[in-house]
């Protein structure tokens, strides 16, 4: 006859299972991965005290359109970079160590040339007062991008300047891709780009080069590049009476325009090129105005040279 088990021998099974089932439970309302998708904080509110009337700054700005697919064929545009920068953070030179590399300083030279800096939203609230300490005599501000961004830090940056007796002058940094020259042009000027016969403003700059957010061309072709161009410079001029003075590299101008040697003649040309010379300028210019020399000058990086003596960057400003 099997041996007859007691009640409290059978129970144990039932007593091991709810232990169980309670473990569970509990490592369910404790492990940080239990809760649901739902219960996921929703974003925050940006920080008060943002100034009014302004765009973000770079690093913040996310919601500007996006670049458009460039046209099929397109000449010599090369394929978008892998990480993408925020659009509005783009600033003068930002492609010139990538595609044209980094050689010495430049030596100095018996012609008179008259230090600058250039500047944006990456330098902030700058210390005037130390630049011209330095020897900086002249500056250049960005004020706009495209038809979607305005320097949080322009007013600072430009009326900074201006009070420690520097002259200044504004720079509008060019996305052919997102709207006509034109368009960007008036939005330039509207957004801090205009010009007064003061002495102390220089004309606006059109900062044309590499496009750090795709194609380097912006999806244009060699000639509708030149028609881009050509519309920001007109109305630029329309608008403010002078003609906007070019910043470029040599090896971009080639590749984008074709070399394009139209514009010599008018608007005043600033070349970007870290190295010991100036190397050779785009089609259509003897001389440059001004050279972009460094990116990792004393104080703000991006530091410059005037061709000429202080009264020959009066004399630009005064037109």
């Amino acid at each position: 006859m099997p041996a007859h088990r007691s009640g409290p021998s059978r129970r144990r099974p039932l007593v091991a299972a709810a232990t169980a089932l309670l473990a569970t439970g509990a490592l369910l309302l404790t492990h940080p991965g239990a809760a649901s998708a739902s219960d996921t904080p929703a974003d925050t509110d940006p920080p008060v005290g943002a100034p009014a009337g302004l765009d973000p700054p770079a690093d913040a700005l996310t919601d500007a359109p996006a670049d458009p697919e460039p046209p099929a064929g397109t000449p010599a545009d090369a394929d978008p970079p892998t990480s993408t920068p925020v659009r509005g953070s783009a600033h003068m030179g930002m492609g010139v160590v990538e595609h044209d590399g980094v050689g010495g300083l430049p030596r100095s030279d018996r012609v008179a040339q008259t230090e600058g800096v250039d500047v944006s939203s990456h330098q902030g609230n700058v210390d005037w007062a130390a630049l011209w300490n330095s020897g900086v005599k002249w500056s250049y501000n960005k004020a706009t991008e495209g038809n979607y961004y305005k320097n949080p830090y322009f007013t600072q940056q430009y009326n900074g300047a201006y009070s420690v007796g520097m002259i200044r002058g504004a720079y509008h940094f060019g996305t052919p891709n997102d709207s006509s020259g034109a368009n960007q042009a008036n939005y330039f000027v509207d957004g801090g780009g205009g010009w007064s016969r003061d002495g102390r403003t220089l004309p606006g700059v059109l900062d044309i080069e590499w496009n750090p957010y795709g194609a380097q061309c912006y999806g244009k072709t060699q000639a509708q590049m030149v028609a881009w161009i050509r519309d920001f410079l007109t109305t630029y001029k329309s608008r403010t009476g002078r003609d906007a003075v070019i910043y470029t590299a040599t090896s971009w101008w080639k590749t984008c325009t074709g070399d394009y040697a139209g514009f010599g003649d008018t608007n005043p040309l600033w070349i970007a090129r870290y190295d010991t010379t100036v190397g050779e300028l785009p089609a259509g210019w003897e001389f440059q105005t001004i050279w972009q020399y460094t990116s990792t000058g004393p104080i703000v990086g991006d530091h410059d040279r005037f061709n000429g003596a202080p009264d020959r960057v009066v004399a630009l400003a005064n037109g």
